[in-house]
């Protein structure tokens, strides 16, 4: 399972996503499964203005599980794509580091990951907005030359700057090769979160 910090105010996550703040009362701190936090929706259209929205990490499982999902990786699931395909149900997933294991069986330690120069940066996501569990999830994708150094078998879909209006606008066709490792020599790692 992926775990990441968001360490920045809403109004900051706002600013750096160019997005509308909203009413988030983001603090910054651990993003926990389950909990509440903060990702960026838009309605699928180019040129309007996408919303900072507070939503529960986790989406309701498929038909045949029992816990909620936080990450998924088969984008070619039937469970999936239907979500994929539309625009308005992608959202931007802020985050200021996120964390993986390193070394041996019974000596592994957390190795946190950022990006080089950008405090905030955003994973690509899916949401749903129900009445009752208004939930995102996080896309991941094979990792990177630095990610997999470390023993990670799997790494969330970090977008640069310049994609994610493309993520929340675009046809899946051309949004899904958004789906891809972000490069290595743009990452920093150290044992504790930037």
């Amino acid at each position: 399972m992926i775990l990441y910090r968001l360490d920045a105010y809403a109004a900051e996550i706002a600013a750096v996503l160019g997005a509308k703040a909203g009413k988030d009362p983001w603090q910054g701190g651990y993003v926990t499964p389950g909990r509440p936090a903060p990702v960026v929706v838009g309605d699928g259209r180019p040129g309007s203005r996408p919303v900072l929205r507070p939503k529960l990490w986790g989406v309701p499982p498929p038909p045949r599980g029992d816990r909620p999902v936080t990450s998924v990786r088969n984008l070619q699931s039937p469970f999936w794509t239907g979500t994929l395909r539309h625009p308005e149900l992608r959202c931007l997933i802020p985050a200021t580091a996120f964390a993986g294991w390193s070394g041996t069986a019974g000596a592994k330690r957390q190795l946190w990951y950022s990006l080089a120069g950008e405090h905030v940066f955003a994973f690509a996501g899916i949401h749903r907005q129900t009445e009752d569990w208004p939930s995102f999830a996080v896309l991941t994708t094979e990792p990177n030359s630095l990610v997999e150094r470390h023993q990670g078998a799997t790494m969330p879909v970090i977008l640069h700057r310049e994609d994610h209006i493309r993520w929340l606008t675009a046809d899946w066709r051309d949004a899904a090769s958004l789906v891809t490792p972000f490069p290595s020599h743009l990452m920093e790692t150290g044992p504790t979160p930037p």
